[in-house]
């Protein structure tokens, strides 16, 4: 396999989910390698139109393959998902997809810094083009700081003594490389989840900061859910815990927006009402998909519909 390659994950079911009109305007906030936006330009008819985003200046470069009038790809992140609609005189869309987290790709080349697999240099960024390096962040970044991001955004239980570890080591010879990071943390977690590496977690919460990715995801969601037309899906695959949290609360929300408190007097019409109903219960890999592609073991699909005049009702299925 090459460091290029990419398996879409919950490709069938997360097209489906769109319930892709010929005629619609979908975006593809994550183009990735394009495995989801050449099956929604299958789908499309003529008159149908696909906008993908995303950062990562490879990404774009792989999407210039895809010689179609009807498809944009555009160098954007999440936190653009407005302006780049609005520059392409964009106001509403059938469908929006979001794919999150980080892409085989980017793991699998050793100059992104994204895995300890390699030993390269410590960069870690999904838009290679702008923003600061892990490696800077780690040089510049107090303690308390470096414990934060990797309890936060690892789960990493052994934070403090991780960070205590980096600031000392950084004093003696700085931490630019992923071997070298992977080495510290190794040496400085004695127990680990049986097959996983001990600088798994603490690799996660450096690559979720540098990139603002839970920020960026919060972003991203209600403007994607304001754009939608009346009827218009949004089909989100995390995969991992912090994301999937995050989609899982914005979409119950949505869908159940929160109420007053009882006793408050305020008529129905007044009340909070929901914007979009859930569609159908969290969708996972097939036992095949995941013996295919073990990375895609923890992704989850979750499917809203924006509701309006002949969306439908409001019932709805969650898990």
């Amino acid at each position: 396999m090459s460091v290029d390659s990419h398996v879409s994950v919950l490709l069938a079911e997360s097209v489906a989910a769109l319930a892709i009109q010929p005629q619609g305007t979908y975006v593809d906030a994550t183009f990735g390698r394009g495995g989801h936006s050449r099956a929604i330009l299958a789908a499309l008819g003529p008159e149908g139109r696909l906008i993908a985003l995303d950062r990562d200046p490879a990404a774009i470069a792989a999407g210039a393959s895809i010689a179609d009038p009807r498809f944009t790809l555009v160098h954007a992140a999440f936190s653009d998902f407005d302006t780049v609609l609005d520059r392409l005189g964009v106001g509403q869309v059938a469908g929006v997809l979001l794919d999150i987290g980080v892409s085989s790709p980017q793991l699998n080349t050793p100059e992104r810094g994204m895995s300890f697999r390699f030993d390269a240099p410590l960069d870690m960024r999904m838009d290679t083009t702008q923003g600061e390096t892990a490696a800077e962040f780690l040089a510049r970044a107090s303690q308390p700081e470096i414990e934060k991001v990797i309890r936060d955004y690892g789960e990493e239980r052994f934070a403090h003594a991780i960070a205590k570890a980096l600031v000392a080591a950084r004093g003696e010879h700085g931490i630019s490389g992923t071997g070298q990071l992977a080495a510290l943390v190794a040496q400085t977690v004695r127990t680990r989840e049986p097959g996983q590496h001990p600088a798994t977690r603490t690799f996660q919460a450096l690559r979720i900061h540098v990139n603002r990715e839970l920020e960026e995801l919060s972003l991203v969601l209600p403007r994607a859910l304001d754009r939608l037309a009346p009827g218009g899906r949004m089909a989100v695959i995390s995969f991992h815990s912090l994301e999937d949290r995050i989609v899982k609360r914005f979409l119950r929300d949505a869908a159940h927006p929160p109420q007053p408190p009882k006793g408050v007097p305020l008529r129905a019409v007044e009340l909070p009402q929901p914007v979009a109903r859930l569609v159908g219960k969290a969708m996972f890999p097939s036992d095949a998909e995941v013996a295919a592609n073990p990375r895609c073991r923890s992704a989850v699909l979750r499917v809203a519909q924006k509701l309006g005049p002949d969306s439908g009702s409001p019932r709805s299925g969650s898990n």
